[in-house]
């Protein structure tokens, strides 16, 4: 089974990090200053910049 990549907001960190904004087709242009939280382990998502964005594990 595989575990989540991308977290909506209001959903609970699978674990303690930090992550980051990403959007539909930011592998294109990229977002610029993506928005960033670091959370503990059951910790909800907080709302995104915009709707269509989500939250996924900032890469260190």
């Amino acid at each position: 089974m595989g575990e989540w990549t991308e977290f909506e907001p209001g959903m609970s960190a699978p674990n303690d990090g930090t992550y980051m904004e990403v959007g539909d087709a930011d592998f294109h242009t990229g977002i610029s200053n993506p928005k960033h939280v670091h959370l503990r382990k059951g910790e909800k998502f907080p709302p995104t910049s915009k709707k269509d964005r989500k939250w996924k594990k900032a890469r260190h």
